[in-house]
């Protein structure tokens, strides 16, 4: 099996931050950057000796030799434009989410790739938190029986938005494409195809939504919990949350999994965290009563480690782009919801 070498297009919080970070614990060699930014390019230099840097993605597919697969890191508005350069020059790619400002985009990009034969996966790495694994897990042993509801929260305390453009960009930023891709694939990853989606969407603080609230019904009999009923996700991100949480709840008939904070979020639910065990993620619970749940094995490296397989064609891709344009659909559904105010069906 080949090692295969990276290049990343984008060198911020994305590339940099989470790409080029989880490559490196993957063993993967990062050997091309494109950036113009003359610090980030430092950066690169610092973190990848030898890495060849690229003004632009025509300087990178002039070097093709010198990498195995693209990382798309760049803004959200440029990925279908970027993927589809790629496509057409036949190089395998990996595309951050979301797939594209829209499931047009989104649909663009798999159909380009799909007539050129280029691979292609998307990065939905939080299928790999240890929450989800956990869970995922859990929902497999049928511990929490028939299981009705799943609520997910991601929320900050942020009541001065950052100045980038994930807060600004009204056609590439807000919370709906930048953590609304997470909330709605891991739902779906449990529970099944979406049937129909409701959603409240409001921008408080920034040009575009930073408060957002989804609720998806699923398809009966779909994802891994196999429940007779169709379950019901209600998943909400924000960015102007001074109590954020709980970041997990999901409710069955034989009881309910837990998960208080998240990713070291200050929130009020800390002290939960400060009496679980070691080697655990979240609480099975019934009332007063709780135990604690032992984490799965995994994490987000696990992505990168896929990337070997996936290339030598011993795999599938870690995450099928239909997954990716199928959440697309959502998302544009759930901007046809709010701005209807009725559920909209798939």
């Amino acid at each position: 099996m080949i090692t295969p070498r990276v290049a990343i297009i984008g060198y911020g919080g994305a590339g940099r931050g989470i790409h080029a970070a989880l490559a490196r614990e993957a063993g993967l060699p990062v050997t091309g950057v494109v950036t113009r930014d003359q610090g980030r390019r430092t950066q690169a230099a610092g973190d990848w000796p030898g890495a060849r840097l690229y003004d632009d993605l025509d300087d990178l597919l002039a070097a093709r030799s010198t990498y195995d697969v693209v990382v798309v890191a760049s803004p959200s508005q440029l990925h279908a434009k970027q993927a589809a350069a790629l496509a057409r020059a036949g190089v395998p790619f990996v595309l951050d989410k979301p797939i594209g400002v829209d499931a047009h985009e989104a649909r663009a990009v798999a159909a380009e790739a799909d007539a050129t034969g280029t691979p292609f996966t998307v990065f939905h790495n939080r299928r790999w938190d240890p929450e989800q694994l956990t869970l995922a897990a859990l929902l497999g042993r049928g511990e929490l029986g028939d299981v009705h509801t799943f609520e997910r929260h991601w929320e900050r305390w942020r009541p001065v938005p950052r100045k980038r453009w994930k807060e600004n960009d009204p056609d590439g930023g807000g919370l709906l494409l930048d953590l609304g891709p997470h909330l709605v694939d891991s739902a779906t990853r449990l529970f099944g195809r979406v049937t129909d989606v409701w959603a409240q969407l409001r921008a408080l603080t920034t040009p575009t939504e930073d408060d957002v609230f989804l609720v998806l019904t699923h398809e009966a009999g779909g994802g891994l919990a196999a429940s007779r009923h169709p379950v019901v996700s209600r998943l909400w991100a924000g960015s102007v949350v001074a109590a954020p949480g709980p970041r997990t709840r999901v409710l069955g008939s034989e009881g309910a999994y837990l998960v208080t904070t998240f990713e070291q979020d200050a929130s009020p639910l800390e002290r939960f965290d400060d009496e679980a065990p070691a080697g655990t993620h979240g609480w099975f619970t019934r009332g007063r009563d709780r135990r604690p749940v032992p984490t799965a094995p995994g994490g987000h490296a696990d992505f990168y480690r896929a990337l070997g397989p996936w290339l030598d064609g011993e795999e599938p891709a870690p995450v099928d782009p239909a997954d990716a344009v199928r959440t697309a659909e959502v998302l544009d559904a759930a901007r046809v919801a709010a701005r209807q105010g009725r559920r909209v069906e798939l």
